[in-house]
């Protein structure tokens, strides 16, 4: 149930974004791309599913990423959303 959550995230995300799903899953510190994936982080965290699981279907896509650095994105997204009402509206909009 929870990597079905994580697929559709994925989808809505990279639609909001204007990026391919498989943008998220490459090695890209390009910043729409990062706040991308940060987004997709900060939806799932909130689901709520566990860190272990985000990592596991990142994985699954081809894309190793380490607890802290989840944490960190989603630290990313909680501070923009204090900012730039778009965020806000983004993460209304998927949720």
């Amino acid at each position: 149930m929870k990597k079905e959550i994580f697929n559709q995230y994925t989808e809505k995300v990279a639609e909001a974004f204007g990026i391919d799903e498989e943008d998220l899953f490459i090695k890209d510190k390009r910043q729409h791309i990062a706040d991308a994936r940060h987004m997709l982080y900060y939806l799932c965290i909130n689901r709520p599913m566990k860190i272990v699981f985000i990592q596991k279907y990142m994985l699954e896509r081809g894309y190793d990423i380490k607890h802290s650095s989840i944490i960190h994105g989603v630290s990313k997204i909680e501070d923009k959303l204090k900012t730039d009402r778009d965020y806000v509206d983004i993460i209304r909009s998927i949720q």
